[in-house]
């Protein structure tokens, strides 16, 4: 008998995101460096390095995860950093790693970043001392409160329902003020996954086709850059990673 094809398209709030894999997912793509963490890492840093050091007063990291460069980056250019996490278990090791300080294998993130932006404050726990973790979801946006955002591997990792997905990147952009900058990154072609063995994950399969379909109408300086597929990580069924960065318009 063949297999029944599931056929239910899964959103965001159908995933127990509360009971996220936080330590499997760090071992599997965190707790060392992988060339494509190089590749973001230097393409975000030219990012930040573009602003006064202190010159943005408050920068947001939407669904902040347990992942610390984006935060680690942002420190050389913010004065606050509001890290917007819905997720228990990701709050919970952002917050032990602000109270008790970060895990040493964050160290070599920390110390290629401040070779990129010696801006950067000389430790890393100096530089997460700007970040306010903050429970919440892209619905708790409020319009135009941030300099600059930053989303990394969130909105295409949460829902396999595409206007779900664009409704989220417009949250995104509109989290900054007129005149604010964006910066992103996303899986390319990714489809819904598993962390290990655990449950399968909803994705949503995007290109660079879909980005600027969501994007191009929306911002303007909109400039996408692909890395190749990184055969260090897992095999998650991408095609490698497309960074994002725009503008919102001024009036």
């Amino acid at each position: 008998m063949a297999a029944t094809r599931r056929t239910t398209v899964r959103r965001n709030r159908d995933a127990d995101w509360d009971a996220w894999p936080v330590g499997p997912y760090l071992a599997e793509n965190y707790r060392w460096m992988h060339p494509c963490d190089r590749g973001v890492i230097h393409h975000h840093s030219r990012f930040y390095r573009r602003f006064a050091p202190g010159g943005l007063t408050r920068t947001l990291e939407l669904g902040a995860g347990p992942n610390l460069y984006p935060l680690m980056l942002a420190a050389g250019a913010a004065r606050r950093i509001d890290a917007l996490e819905p997720s228990a278990a990701n709050l919970a090791y952002l917050r032990r790693q602000l109270t008790y300080g970060p895990d040493e294998s964050w160290e070599p993130f920390y110390a290629l970043c401040r070779t990129l932006d010696p801006a950067l404050p000389a430790t890393l726990p100096e530089a997460l001392g700007r970040v306010r973790v903050i429970r919440g979801d892209a619905g708790d946006l409020v319009d135009g409160r941030y300099d600059t955002a930053s989303m990394n591997f969130v909105a295409e990792s949460v829902t396999e329902d595409f206007g779900e997905f664009a409704a989220l990147c417009t949250a995104f952009v509109r989290s900054v003020r007129p005149g604010g900058r964006l910066v992103a990154s996303f899986m390319e072609r990714m489809p819904s996954y598993r962390i290990g063995a655990g449950p399968l994950w909803p994705a949503c399969p995007v290109d660079a086709s879909a980005l600027r379909a969501v994007f191009a109408h929306q911002t303007v300086s909109l400039r996408l850059t692909h890395l190749a597929k990184d055969p260090t990580l897992p095999e998650y069924g991408d095609t490698g990673v497309l960074l994002l960065t725009a503008e919102r318009p001024a009036p």
